[in-house]
């Protein structure tokens, strides 16, 4: 307990107010806050934390307190999401100083804060030649740090954390205890004397002994070799990115052919030097949860071309932890820091794992003996037509919670899709999404999936009683959600899904026109859909218009070849194109186009598998080695001095139908022409844009609304989106788009979870 030595004024005007705080606000000195703006303003009482908020007894003059109220609101500490402030007035009890009591438990769930980059007092401290945190890599303080990688389960105590492991010396104690240090109460606190410790490991049977990790790890870097480095949330791999031989060795090894990698890069300045950073990209690299950002490379940036090969932009972050900070000035150089495990792998995050799955790619390993409790990726962002929006939601957003604007009846979980798996956990107004998971038809994936519902259910205490799972039978989730006993089970239908999670990442609950473009998913007709016009709210969805139906041969190799659907478009066409270097390329071309006119092939509503198809007669991308290769590739093909656009018919079965082929059609006439592909590509783009505007349109005539949302990995195109949202807003609509949850399938579980809460209230 600490006191103030502030006293409070005697007279009529003597207010006390019971104040309650809910959100984020333990953990993340808040307590501290509250106790130096009440010392501020010579207010006196009290605070401490109750259950998961913070309760605040505090008496004074009325419109002192209002200016308290406002510093609560206002301005809280950095890591601190406020989410209510509730206010009673009490009857003064005549204080004469104000307290940090100490914590009152109840059986409540406390917000966990998600893991922040190394605050600038850390890394002054970290930098500073005569401080005793001198070159420590696991500084940290009340406003950075490890949160939610470290927490094994609630209270947020430093017992409950893989830290408790550590314990603190004497000088660290008091600063623990200190209310007006910065470090009161930041249960990762330690120091070189009490904390955890850096160790290189040598994989090579022959390597020398470790010795001074760091510039030991530097050496080797710059030799050249491929470093494995322990982060927050699980194991790196790094490399020189300006080093072509380097890069391309990582990618040898590791089994990645063409997926972009992520550099890391000491500072903004250093940033702009390789890409180009608008102020929404300087804002979205100096965040605090430092989530990579895709920029523009500069055209004489140095950065090796095999970190992103076919691809003109560069995913970018910023140190956030001093590992890195340490690790990047002793380089001196840039380095390409992508997740630990090879190809379609879940990245690895326990040691002896580490130490297994990575001695065929990295040379050396820095680690170090603070343990992670869940693996969590890093996240990724771009911005869009003025706007920031998540890729990937990950490290330093989760498990940041999102406000329901229908809340649940009853506790529900989400289990999600297939591919870029998250799960979700829903009770009242508030749903936390889980860390990125990846693709479940790996095994340690789903190993991860399973962990991921058990820690957030622990660490929340939210035990769901009812279960939301997407409509496709033989996905994973769906396997496990059927298999849960004793709760009730809600099927949502995956482009619902999506357009309900485009709804809560803005607040609403009215019906709007769901544009919902994606790779696959499974319709309600049994076909797979993926171009859909749905009018829709939380609760309901119809479909009121869709792209051409066409065959999927081979299902998801269709997706891994890209070709098949040129294959499928040109057939339909009645074009079989019988000299285009393309057929002469895929052997099978005949037996691909007999399957997709048989019965045998499934049909399809895709906007992603149309993407595909041009994308592979233009000859971008015949076989994908990632998911979205084609399409992503296609995009950054496109000139940006092109205006013009293909046309795609527009005709009415019962349902509005956009005719692809035509854009294919078009494509395919400009090709054999000569038109240069960047314009072909720039045609396509805005055609297709263009017929989602058109089909909007005509929907909102036919009594529809006048909102329009716009969900879908597709719609992770800048071009795409960029065009529909000024097309759209040109004819009078307003347009939601994602900003914190991405569009693609990381978002389906928050959808999930939305829909369930408002069908089992309606």
């Amino acid at each position: 307990m600490t006191e103030t030595g502030t006293t409070v004024e005697d007279g009529s005007n003597t207010r006390r107010h019971r104040i309650y705080v809910r959100g984020t606000v333990q953990g993340v000195g808040f307590r501290p806050f509250v106790h130096q703006a009440a010392a501020d303003l010579g207010l006196v009482g009290w605070v401490r934390n109750e259950g998961s908020s913070v309760a605040i007894e505090v008496e004074g003059p009325g419109e002192r307190l209002a200016d308290f109220r406002n510093a609560l609101e206002g301005s809280p500490p950095p890591l601190a999401e406020v989410l209510e402030v509730l206010v009673t007035p009490i009857e003064p009890v005549g204080e004469t100083v104000f307290q940090v009591l100490a914590s009152e438990r109840r059986d409540e769930p406390v917000q966990v804060a998600s893991d922040i980059a190394t605050c600038a007092d850390c890394l002054a401290e970290v930098l500073d030649p005569d401080d005793r945190r001198h070159g420590y890599a696991f500084t940290n303080c009340t406003n950075c740090g490890p949160r939610f990688t470290i927490v094994d389960q609630v209270p947020y105590d430093r017992t409950n954390t893989t830290m408790s492991a550590f314990t603190m010396c004497e000088a660290c104690r008091a600063e623990y205890e200190d209310t007006s240090n910065r470090r009161f109460h930041a249960q990762p606190t330690c120091c070189p004397d009490c904390g955890p410790s850096l160790t290189l490991t040598d994989l090579s049977p022959d390597g020398p002994p470790p010795n001074d990790p760091i510039d030991r790890a530097a050496a080797r870097l710059l030799d050249g070799e491929v470093l494995a480095v322990k982060g927050l949330g699980g194991y790196h791999l790094a490399v020189l990115a300006d080093s072509e031989s380097a890069v391309e060795r990582l990618r040898s090894r590791k089994h990645r052919e063409d997926k972009p990698f992520a550099v890391m890069v000491p500072d903004l300045d250093a940033a702009q030097g390789l890409c180009e950073v608008d102020a929404i990209g300087e804002d979205l690299l100096t965040d605090p949860a430092r989530p990579i950002v895709l920029l523009r490379r500069r055209p004489d940036c140095p950065i090796a071309d095999a970190v992103g090969p076919h691809t003109t932009e560069v995913g970018l972050m910023l140190p956030y932890t001093p590992l890195h900070h340490l690790l990047l000035r002793a380089v001196g150089r840039p380095l390409v820091l992508t997740s630990g495990n090879a190809s379609d792998e879940p990245i690895a995050y326990r040691d002896d794992d580490a130490r297994r799955r990575l001695a065929g790619i990295a040379d050396a390993i820095l680690s170090h003996d603070r343990p992670i409790r869940i693996r969590t990726d890093d996240s990724v962002v771009r911005s869009v037509a003025g706007q920031p929006m998540a890729i990937r939601r990950s490290r330093g957003f989760v498990p940041d919670s999102l406000r329901l604007p229908v809340p649940t009846r009853r506790p529900v979980l989400g289990v999600g899709a297939e591919l870029k798996s998250t799960v979700a956990l829903a009770d009242g107004d508030r749903a936390v999404v889980s860390h990125h998971i990846g693709d479940l038809r790996h095994l340690e994936t789903h190993g991860s999936f399973l962990e991921a519902i058990e820690h957030l259910g622990r660490l929340f205490q939210i035990e769901p009683q009812v279960v939301a799972h997407d409509l496709h039978p033989d996905y994973l989730s769906t396997a496990h959600a059927t298999g849960i006993e004793g709760v009730d089970l809600v099927g949502v239908q995956h482009h619902h899904a999506h357009v309900a999670a485009c709804l809560v990442d803005n607040g609403r609950t009215d019906e709007v026109i769901g544009v919902a473009f994606d790779g696959t998913g499974h319709g309600t007709d049994g076909t797979s859909w993926g171009g859909e016009f749905l009018v829709a709210d939380l609760a309901a969805s119809t479909r009121r218009g869709h792209l051409e139906v066409l065959p999927l041969p081979g299902g998801d190799a269709a997706m891994r070849e890209p070709w098949r659907m040129a294959a499928v478009h040109l057939a339909h066409l009645g074009d079989p194109m019988a000299e285009t270097p393309l057929r002469g390329r895929q052997p099978s071309w005949d037996d691909v186009v007999a399957l997709a006119g048989s019965d045998l092939a499934g049909r399809t509503s895709s906007a992603g598998r149309l993407f595909d198809a041009v994308a592979a007669l233009v000859g971008v991308r015949d076989v994908a080695n990632y998911e979205g290769q084609a399409a992503i590739e296609f995009e950054q093909r496109v000139d940006p001095s092109e205006t013009g656009a293909y046309r795609a018919g527009l005709f009415d079965d019962g349902t509005l139908v956009v005719r692809g082929s035509d854009l294919f059609a078009a494509a395919l006439d400009d090709l054999r022409t000569g038109i240069d592909v960047g314009r072909i590509a720039a045609r396509f783009h805005h055609g297709l844009a263009d017929a989602v505007v058109e089909t909007c349109d005509r929907i909102r005539a036919d009594g529809g609304p006048e909102v329009v949302a716009l969900t879908g990995g597709v719609f992770l195109n800048r071009v795409l989106l960029t065009r529909a949202v000024e097309g759209l807003e040109g004819c009078g609509f307003e347009v939601l788009r994602h900003r914190e949850i991405p569009p693609n399938d990381g978002g389906i579980s928050l959808g999930q979870v939305a829909v369930a809460a408002a069908f089992d209230r309606r």
